[in-house]
């Protein structure tokens, strides 16, 4: 990636330094937060996505020049190419702003720009981030202030699903910074959020060394007078906050800081889970928190926002409250739909801690219920080294149904699929194959009585199997 970083003393990035901007997949909800922040400092933009969309059209009416469908014409004029992770090199447009020498920045680049003069949370780590971003902008625009902000998932509002994409008028910006390929390390927060660090994405980093070693990369990234937040109660945040402090003992108090929260009692929020809740004490005080998603990886997260919101200034027993009215985030315990009394939720958790916590939440809502999973295992690689680790997890469900893997970015392996998780259950647990994606949903439905719970999990294509789940409780299986 280049661009950014050999810009950072510039003042600000104005409508001359990037030119015509040109986004591709502009409609998507990062990139669309991008391109209204650029209009709104008059840049000329332009992008193309693949579908029309109420997005698409939003930003056509604001003044950018949009297309539905890639085509290398389409960068004609521009000057600046921004791309997410998911654009291939292969994709018309890129190929040919590579070809003409464009400047081409990463999304994370762009937004690391665009965040100059602004104060900018950052929320980064292996689970929870999408939730804790949302849960701080949503909180914030409650307390009254109007951040913007990008977010990797739709947010849950009292009228229906959000864009997790907001430009706000005010000199906030609230990211989820994406650790998966390092584009975190562009971003230069106020504060940075870290809930947990565990080996993943080790097809990016190789090793587990060097995805700490990039943690600590991110925290040096905090700015002077800056914040790190982070948990007490994981092992690899609270090394890092040990490692954060060591480096930054001696400084004066204009530099950085470590906050930590959890239920360990030395952390700075402390959290003390009780009822449907839990109490943070900080300092001489306690506020309460209540939420209206469930589990206790929830009520961390939030006390993770807590922390963040309260370090902007904000008083806690607001920020607590605006925190409760938070609704959730798409694919983050979704509901889905009812049929025979059975309720179907989706989740797109594809790490066996994330596989844990969710079950945990679900067993909470089912009550007297069985909950029963569909689960879609995310990358071969993913799947070898944590296949024990996935066994266990789906152990917590009454029923649990293993589909072959959803390979995203990686070649087909004839070695590694749904089997290779179940093999490892104990005999007896519920834990079962059915490779076919489209027969496991039908199968999980065909299984459930009413009263149970039905939950889809992975990062894959299972989402789409809702209506079929949905269907076959209906008894319209052939429909």
């Amino acid at each position: 990636m280049t661009g950014v970083r050999e810009q950072q003393d510039s003042a600000r990035y104005d409508a001359a330094w990037w030119g015509r901007v040109h986004l591709i997949a502009i409609g998507g909800a990062g990139m669309s937060v991008i391109a209204a922040m650029l209009l709104e400092q008059g840049v000329s933009v332009q992008g193309s996505d693949a579908n029309d969309s109420a997005g698409l059209r939003a930003l056509g009416e604001a003044g950018a020049t949009t297309w539905v469908g890639h085509d290398a014409s389409h960068v004609d004029g521009a000057d600046t190419v921004v791309v997410s992770s998911a654009i291939k090199e292969s994709n018309p447009e890129l190929a040919a702003a590579r070809a003409r020498g464009l400047r081409v920045l990463h999304r994370s680049e762009a937004l690391a720009a665009l965040a100059r003069g602004r104060s900018l949370v950052a929320v980064a780590g292996a689970h929870g981030k999408t939730t804790t971003s949302a849960m701080i902008a949503t909180a914030l625009r409650g307390l009254g202030a109007d951040p913007s902000f990008a977010i990797g998932s739709t947010i849950a509002t009292a009228t229906g699903m959000a864009s997790g994409g907001h430009s706000g008028s005010d000199a906030l910006l609230v990211i989820e910074a994406d650790e998966s390929d390092g584009s975190f390390l562009n971003y230069s927060p106020t504060i940075a959020v870290v809930n947990n660090i565990e080996p993943d994405h080790l097809d990016h980093y190789g090793t587990a060394e060097a995805l700490y070693a990039a943690f600590d990369a991110f925290a040096e990234r905090v700015v002077a007078g800056g914040t790190l937040v982070l948990s007490a109660d994981d092992p690899g945040t609270r090394a890092l906050a040990e490692r954060s402090r060591a480096r930054w003992a001696g400084q004066t108090p204009t530099h950085r800081r470590v906050v930590t929260f959890g239920t360990d009692p030395a952390a700075d929020y402390v959290i003390s889970f009780s009822g449907s809740g839990s109490d943070v004490h900080f300092g001489d005080r306690v506020t309460r928190l209540e939420l209206t998603v469930p589990g206790e990886h929830n009520l961390r997260n939030a006390t993770g926002a807590l922390a963040a919101i309260v370090e902007l200034g904000f008083d806690a027993d607001e920020a607590a409250a605006a925190i409760g009215a938070f609704r959730g985030t798409g694919r983050r315990f979704e509901f889905r739909g009812e049929a025979n009394e059975v309720r179907v939720f989706d989740d797109y958790a594809h790490h066996p801690t994330e596989v844990a916590a969710v079950l945990a939440a679900a067993r909470q809502v089912a009550g007297e219920g069985r909950v029963i999973v569909l689960f879609q295992p995310h990358l071969y690689s993913r799947t070898v080294a944590f296949a024990r680790e996935f066994a266990e997890a789906l152990q917590l469900a009454d029923v649990a149904v293993v589909s072959d893997v959803y390979a995203a970015r990686e070649a087909p392996r004839s070695d590694v699929g749904a089997r290779t998780i179940t093999d490892l259950a104990t005999p007896g647990s519920g834990v079962a194959a059915v490779p076919d994606l489209a027969t496991a949903a039908r199968t999980v439905a065909t299984e459930a009585s009413p009263g149970d719970l039905v939950l889809l999990v992975g990062a894959g294509s299972v989402t789409a199997m809702a209506g079929e789940v949905l269907r076959t409780l209906a008894g319209d299986e052939g429909l």
